[in-house]
């Protein structure tokens, strides 16, 4: 039997799960296939600064793609892979790699429309920046929204304008703003990434960070705890000067104030990470997935909380 005083939950989760909302969405079990569809990012190619974010691997943060260069190989390969655990489960594909909304918009038209023909695909999700969603590619992608879910997934990291030029974001928390509030105007969701431990923040600016993201009209948020990554530099930097990082304790706790200021009706896609496991420097309790977010639910439950409750 339920025992829990958050609305948005069938089990004895304390926060909005995205298990929750896409089963009430689509009533059944659907899974994310990633994809990497050869984008690169502003910060990474000149334009904007060169190296790419700080904790970011050389895979663009799509480490978990298949290796075909065959975008529709790839999809095909990761749908395989996933209804070897969930037999008869639907699909979000999932352009995570790099910024997908960065180049021309024939390009993007290229990589999304196929998929727009899969029977079994109820969503497409774009990982992309703030600074790379001109007009003319808000308006196209609304025009989708009659066919299947959108979402823009926004890497945000923090809304600490200093942290962001620490880690060669290239981009601020005012063009941030500015690409939610034109997303706002149009049917597509949109999922904000949030990084705790980032260098130089206090866990205060942590949960300030997500008391901002609170404030806006955004649809989903993700948490993770920063990956000290082999092949980035920020690994580089941790050789020559060790990098303070959170405990898992530390974690669970930054988690649950974040959690406490954020809307009950926002979605929790993440609370881990998936980093690649032996390319993992630190911290490496973050590979215990389960144990994190069972430590996050059994600390929520002993403290008596849930998401929304300081709100």
């Amino acid at each position: 039997m339920k025992n829990n005083p958050f609305p948005y939950s069938d089990d004895n989760k304390r926060y909005h799960t995205w298990n929750h909302y896409l089963r009430h969405r689509f009533h059944c079990k659907v899974a994310k296939v990633p994809l990497d569809a050869g984008f690169t990012c502003p910060n990474r190619d000149g334009t904007k600064s060169v190296g790419g974010c700080l904790f970011c691997t050389p895979q663009g943060s799509g480490d978990c793609v298949s290796s075909s260069d065959d975008l529709m190989r790839q999809y095909e390969d990761g749908l395989k892979t996933m209804r070897r655990k969930w037999p008869q489960c639907a699909a979000i594909a999932y352009f995570q790699a790099y910024t997908n909304t960065y180049g021309p918009l024939s390009k993007i038209k290229a990589c999304v429309e196929p998929f727009l023909e899969r029977e079994e695909i109820k969503a497409i999700a774009l990982a992309t920046r703030a600074d790379c969603l001109e007009d003319e590619k808000i308006t196209y992608l609304q025009s989708l929204c009659d066919r299947c879910e959108v979402w823009v997934e926004l890497g945000l990291q923090s809304v600490h304008d200093t942290t962001a030029a620490a880690m060669n974001r290239a981009h601020t928390y005012a063009e941030f703003e500015d690409c939610v509030r034109r997303l706002s105007h149009t049917d597509i969701k949109i999922c904000v990434h949030l990084i705790n431990s980032l260098p130089g923040e206090t866990q205060e600016m942590m949960v300030d960070s997500a008391r901002h993201i609170g404030k806006l009209p955004v649809h989903a948020v993700k948490i993770h705890m920063l990956h000290l990554m082999e092949h980035t530099r920020l690994a580089r930097l941790h050789e020559q000067q060790p990098l303070r990082l959170q405990t898992m304790e530390e974690y669970v706790d930054t988690v649950i104030r974040q959690l406490e200021v954020l809307p009950a009706e926002m979605v929790i896609q993440r609370l881990t990470g998936d980093g690649l496991a032996d390319e993992l420097i630190a911290p490496q309790w973050t590979r215990k997935k389960v144990c994190v977010l069972n430590e996050i639910d059994k600390e929520m439950v002993r403290r008596n909380t849930w998401q929304s409750r300081l709100r």
